[in-house]
């Protein structure tokens, strides 16, 4: 009987954390269409079209999950080693830094991209940090924006917000990224390598097609 009831107990914790990631996928795909609807003041697709990978962490009311001034949880996904489409998402964790005080403690969605192999590198390890390990600085914010702005040409790692409603760039500075390992395991089993998912070796699991089919989307720009 014990044996049974730990059984059930796995299994109902189990499900319980795949509704939970499916929701916060979810999440991510609401911020990223509405910023990139904004019109004039959203992410240059330009940049979009050049970014190796992309990172968005949804606000606490949309994904339904607690947000602390100085902690997040979100996806990241990169582009398939051809450069067609993009990989699935994996978990990604951020801590500290200095926008839990430019934010005010508010809700606040938070989209990254990666502009280059070295920032897709530092991604693929199971931490690095904003300023001391990768360089970051606050992305402009329009329809396009000239490829030989200093932010384009020096940053690894481009970072926006999102809070009340206000969109704009943000620097990310002293933030930590880490790795979500038991989200990874919820989407593709136990043991899974993130740097296969990143590499495009894993499937797209279903409940990421949206948000894969928008970075799709507003990524084609470099496609034409």
């Amino acid at each position: 009987m014990r044996k049974i009831s730990l059984l059930f107990v796995c299994l109902s914790m189990a499900a319980w954390a795949g509704r939970a990631e499916n929701e916060r996928l979810k999440a991510a795909a609401t911020v990223l269409n509405e910023i990139m609807a904004i019109d004039d003041k959203a992410i240059p697709q330009d940049l979009f079209a050049k970014a190796q990978c992309a990172i968005i962490v949804p606000g606490a009311k949309k994904a339904g999950f607690i947000f602390g001034g100085k902690y997040g949880r979100g996806f990241a996904a990169c582009r398939m080693p051809d450069g067609k489409g993009w990989t699935g998402p994996v978990g990604v964790r951020i801590e500290g830094g200095t926008f839990g005080l430019q934010i005010g403690g508010a809700e606040v969605d938070i989209v990254m991209l990666v502009m280059n192999q070295s920032g897709m590198e530092r991604l693929l390890r199971s931490k690095f940090t904003l300023g001391a390990d990768a360089t970051g600085a606050a992305g402009p914010v329009g329809r396009s924006t000239s490829a030989q702005t200093d932010a384009t040409m020096r940053a690894e790692i481009l970072s926006w917000s999102r809070s009340r409603g206000v969109f704009g760039g943000l620097t990310l500075q002293g933030t930590t990224m880490r790795d979500d390992r038991s989200v990874d395991e919820t989407l593709y089993g136990a043991g899974v390598d993130r740097r296969d998912v990143l590499r495009g070796k894993r499937n797209v699991p279903p409940a990421a097609q949206e948000l894969i089919s928008l970075l799709n989307k507003y990524s084609a720009y470099g496609n034409k």
